[in-house]
């Protein structure tokens, strides 16, 4: 298998990974149901998202924080429908490449999913105060 080494194979990894999103009992709701995601729009985003995330071009603008936190209002985002996010991404990863680039973005998927999984539960906290 070959290492992720062009917007081409982030697309494909994107698509992969949303593709289980899609249709996983778990997470899948929160956007199907919840967030009602316009995948026409959303992915072109995550593949700048991720090309801005593994290859250090600047083609993501945008704060993916933000966006969650209303979802997360609507319905609690706790640390297990991240841990089970890491989980397909890693499965996507690992089906399609294999390298330095797939290492990093299962490594980097995980500490985003850490820190939004922090921050959601920060946020629900605060709210209860």
């Amino acid at each position: 298998m070959r290492d992720i080494s062009t917007r081409e194979d982030i697309e494909l990894l994107v698509d992969t990974f949303y593709n289980k999103v899609m249709i996983d009992d778990y997470i899948g709701p929160f956007f199907n149901e919840i967030a009602k995601v316009n995948w026409g729009k959303h992915l072109p985003i995550m593949y700048s998202f991720w090309e801005s995330i593994l290859f250090g071009k600047m083609t993501y603008k945008g704060n993916p924080m933000m966006k969650h936190f209303p979802i997360n209002e609507i319905k609690a985002l706790e640390k297990d429908h991240f841990n089970h996010w890491v989980k397909l991404w890693t499965e996507s990863v690992e089906e399609l490449f294999q390298g330095e680039y797939a290492d990093a973005a299962i490594y980097k998927a995980s500490n985003i999913a850490n820190l939004m999984g922090y921050k959601m539960e920060m946020a629900r906290r605060l709210d209860n105060l």
